[in-house]
């Protein structure tokens, strides 16, 4: 019996073997748990490279540069004369100095000097002066042109594209070209003046600099009465040698340009780009009547094409003046017609700063001295459209209202009124304080115009 039982329970002798160790396994569970190592690491980066700028600008955020420009002031052209003459003489007596010139560049007086005669009086002009050779014609020719292909260096090609389906359905791509100019620079990006028109539907834009370097662009802001855009090109897509190769326009003063001087047209003045072009300003009095401001236009001798673009810069290399053919009149229609720059500082100043420009939406006119007189309307600015479904209309203004307050400042010419414009923000209520005709003559009135933005 006892065999028996040791026979039916003889497992329990048997020894349990620990069980081997599968390698293979442990090598793969070791490369699984390397890998999520790996990827959670990866996306931590990820998460923290896209968060960290981010909360970084929202809880410190960095103060972006303001562009600013100076403003303009009309030069006194008035030079002070010497009452006695003693200024236009020589402090020599003896004429030697005099006669020494004359011998050594015999008929190479230049205009406007003359020698004295007998007893101190001045001989009239000899016509017969210096008389320029080709070679003379030629060395300034040059540098005009000199100065025209550094002019070139602000200037970039602005291309607008744009997807489109012809009649077969088929894609196609259409691109709209104009001149544009660089007219400030930060760290963080360089700003690039130029019209809107050629961007009108664009999906993408480009920008292509002087040494044929082009990359892509956005619109900082734009201005719906003018057309004028400033664009934004990050400093971190232009390379150092596009860097070298360019340079930063200076906006000169307008005010004060006189009929007749020497002008040079750089852009694409005919439609090809970085053309240089020389000719002179031949009016200064013309202006263009537009929303809310009226602006002075520069007229010149130089042919130019109805699609032309770009800068009127002077002598010294300075912009006076922005190539806009929509602002010719119908006999310019061939020749180069330039905005004053001085009356577009303002709102270029504001597009490049991000902000809108204001809007009412009236076509005026200053009421001069010699108006008030003949027509018996008080001074003021004269109101002689009231654009359809704009703040003015809603706030009750009329035309052949003559406004004489806006906001508590005094306006009594459109200088004044487009200033006190400029300096209010879409959004803000401003008192307007006009002069209307009525059964007893003119009376006071007061409408509230929210001002607003034209897009």
């Amino acid at each position: 019996m006892q065999k028996k039982d040791e026979k039916d329970y003889a497992f329990i002798k048997e020894k349990i073997k620990d069980k081997p160790i599968n390698k293979k396994r442990m090598v793969i569970q070791l490369a699984f748990t390397l890998f999520l190592a790996v990827l959670f690491g990866l996306v931590s980066g990820a998460v923290f490279a896209y968060v960290h700028p981010r909360l970084e600008q929202r809880l410190y955020p960095k103060e972006k540069p303001v562009f600013t420009l100076p403003p303009d002031e009309k030069e006194d052209d008035s030079e002070s004369e010497s009452t006695d003459g003693t200024d236009s003489e020589s402090e020599n007596t003896d004429g030697s100095d005099s006669e020494a010139d004359s011998t050594q560049n015999p008929g190479t007086e230049p205009p406007g000097e003359s020698s004295s005669g007998p007893g101190g009086e001045q001989e009239p002009i000899d016509m017969i002066q210096w008389q320029p050779t080709l070679e003379d014609y030629q060395t300034f020719w040059n540098q005009m042109y000199a100065i025209g292909a550094e002019a070139n260096r602000f200037i970039v090609t602005v291309t607008g594209v744009q997807s489109n389906i012809d009649w077969f359905n088929n894609p196609y791509e259409s691109k709209g070209q104009a001149s544009g100019i660089i007219i400030g620079s930060s760290d963080q990006e360089l700003l690039i003046l130029t019209e809107k028109k050629v961007l009108y539907g664009a999906e993408e834009i480009y920008v292509t600099f002087a040494d044929d370097t082009s990359v892509q662009a956005a619109i900082r802001k734009y201005d719906g009465n003018t057309g004028i855009t400033v664009l934004s090109v990050p400093q971190s897509a232009i390379g150092e040698e596009t860097m070298a190769a360019i340079s930063t326009a200076v906006l000169g003063n307008s005010l004060s340009v006189p009929q007749g001087t020497l002008v040079i047209a750089v852009g694409s003045p005919l439609g090809t780009n970085y053309s240089v072009l020389t000719g002179n300003i031949t009016s200064t009095t013309n202006s263009i009547s537009t929303v809310d401001a009226n602006y002075n236009i520069f007229t010149t001798d130089i042919i130019g094409s109805s699609n032309g673009s770009g800068a009127l810069i002077n002598l010294k290399g300075e912009v006076i003046g922005l190539v806009m053919q929509d602002y010719s009149s119908a006999g310019d229609e061939n020749t180069l017609t330039a905005v004053s720059i001085s009356d577009l500082k303002t709102v270029i100043q504001k597009l490049s700063n991000n902000q809108e420009i204001p809007y009412i939406g009236l076509g005026i006119t200053t009421v001069t001295s010699a108006i008030e007189k003949e027509y018996e309307i008080p001074k003021g600015v004269y109101i002689k459209e009231v654009k359809l479904d704009s703040p003015a209309m809603a706030a009750g203004l009329q035309s052949g209202d003559v406004i004489v307050e806006i906001g508590g400042t005094v306006v009594l010419t459109e200088e004044a009124y487009e200033k006190k414009l400029l300096e209010l923000n879409p959004g803000d209520v401003a008192g307007v304080i006009i002069k209307r005709q009525g059964n007893d003559g003119y009376v006071n009135i007061r409408c509230d115009v929210e001002i607003s933005s034209l897009k």
